[in-house]
């Protein structure tokens, strides 16, 4: 178990070094931007690899990747890099038959030629659900930021809409409101035991529903018709439904717990409304009783019919507070849970992807033994420092939306943060800048990770833009602000 922070712990002190380093990682991010058809249109996923095998694909642009080198792109006020991004983006989303509406997962320009891989050139084929899932998103904080409304009212963004809506939003054999996905389909790329309606998907949904919704009413605002009012009807709907419905099978806290141990099972007819997925107590786990303490609070990692993943994910609870998913109290019962559990989720190197890990035989029928998400590493319970600017976003974002809510508790966290800012500050340039790391304390660098990963150094950046330079600019990422003028 990781020691907790202390002023005297090397790791998390502050360094004299810190304008060299940040410094460094400036110069190391702009050597990661690329041009497609003459313009820069992003970064590539890795500047350096230690496996020097052709077939690798870290010299391409993933949409994934590239979200935090948007967001720091656009706070750095390089509308142009953003707006290329997301209109090769655009061009590149797919008409064929059975993807149609879907984003790329990467793209790369090949003497000339633009080659996007929708899945067919990944590992077991799967098609990534979330660089579809994140373009709206991110061209609604383009819009908001750049002030650019002709873009987002455009008739190629307003048909990208439609078909990404067509894609997601239609009758299935699911009776619910979230997207249903195989295993691999999202950041955790490798069999993980996360198919069904993972909770980065749902919440990603959620998102982009939201973002869909205000870049059609600002079309709307110029040009009605009957089929807009009725497509703006069923985002609406769909997204109230699809909140409700998280908030209800997702979120637990100690209380919630206590109840569903004692609803009744194996209910039939029109009284299943207890316990609705059949949820048998004796697959709570005991660390949950720890975990959760009294007044901590979460977002499960999935929910199906009699197997609820209760492993915690950190992006996917992150993007919930960040995107309002999350009521404002439950966003601080969710912080109060992770500095409880600092110890897990940031230990020495922030910050956990998600907890517990999965080991023994459940790690081997559940990953198929997957060599790389062996236990405590990659996706089975690495640290992978790309993911603390998403809740060291939502902290600051909801200190500055509820500035009198529990200032205690969100002093602390603010004082969290900054130590995990120093951790990083003093640990990724000495690390060369790795994609994850090891063991139950993240201490060791990632068995295969690579090294100058772009979303490391990028990710390291936007938290010392919003801890050091601006806080403000993290209300860009305040999905229920409009535009500024």
């Amino acid at each position: 178990m990781g020691t907790r922070f202390t002023e005297e712990s090397q790791r998390f002190r502050p360094s004299s070094k810190e304008d060299q380093v940040v410094q460094k990682a400036q110069e190391h991010f702009e050597r990661t931007l690329i041009s497609i058809q003459g313009q820069l249109a992003g970064s590539v996923a890795a500047l350096e690899s230690s496996y020097a095998d052709s077939e690798l694909n870290y010299g391409e642009i993933f949409v994934r990747d590239n979200v935090p080198v948007m967001i720091y792109l656009l706070v750095q006020g390089r509308f142009a890099i953003v707006k290329q991004f997301l209109k090769v983006c655009l061009d590149l989303q797919s008409t064929s038959v059975q993807t149609r509406g879907v984003f790329p997962t990467s793209f790369v320009e090949e003497e000339g030629n633009l080659v996007a891989d929708y899945g067919q050139r990944s590992i077991g084929r799967i098609t990534s659900v979330d660089p579809s899932l994140w373009w709206p998103i991110l061209c609604w904080i383009y819009v908001k930021r750049s002030g650019d409304t002709d873009f987002g009212r455009s008739p190629e963004v307003q048909r990208g809409i439609q078909l990404l809506l067509d894609l997601v939003l239609h009758p299935s054999f699911e009776g619910t409101p979230v997207l249903f996905v195989p295993d691999c389909a999202f950041m955790i790329d490798r069999p993980m035991d996360v198919w069904g309606a993972p909770l980065e998907v749902e919440v990603l949904l959620y998102g982009a529903l939201r973002s869909c919704i205000e870049l059609m009413e600002l079309y709307q605002r110029h040009d009605t018709s009957a089929l807009l009012a009725e497509r703006l009807r069923l985002s609406r709907k769909w997204t109230h439904d699809l909140r409700q419905f998280l908030l209800k099978h997702y979120w637990v806290t100690s209380k919630t717990m206590q109840v569903l141990r004692r609803r009744p099972t194996e209910q039939y007819g029109d009284n299943q409304h207890q316990n609705e997925f059949n949820v048998q107590p004796q697959v709570i786990p005991d660390w949950l009783q720890d975990w959760l303490q009294d007044r901590g609070g979460y977002l499960i990692g999935n929910i199906r019919t009699g197997r609820p993943d209760f492993r915690f994910y950190s992006l996917g609870n992150s993007l919930a507070s960040m995107f309002g998913l999350l009521t404002a109290p439950q966003q601080r019962a969710l912080f109060r849970l992770v500095h409880h559990n600092r110890d897990h989720l940031m230990a020495q190197m922030p910050m956990r992807i998600c907890h517990p890990p999965m080991a023994g035989v459940e790690w081997e029928n559940k990953t198929g033994s997957d060599p790389k998400n062996w236990p405590w590493s990659y996706h089975n319970g690495g640290h992978w420092p790309s993911l603390l600017w998403f809740f060291g976003s939502s902290i600051l974002l909801h200190e500055r939306l509820h500035p009198n809510a529990d200032v205690l508790l969100m002093s602390e966290m603010t004082t969290l943060l900054d130590e995990c800012y120093w951790s990083h500050l003093n640990q990724l340039p000495r690390q060369q800048w790795a994609e994850y790391f090891d063991g139950p304390t993240g201490t060791w660098v990632g068995q295969q990770s690579r090294t100058f990963q772009t979303w490391t150094i990028v990710g390291f950046l936007l938290t010392h833009h919003f801890l050091r330079v601006n806080p403000d600019d993290v209300l860009m990422l305040n999905l229920d602000a409009g535009l500024s003028r």
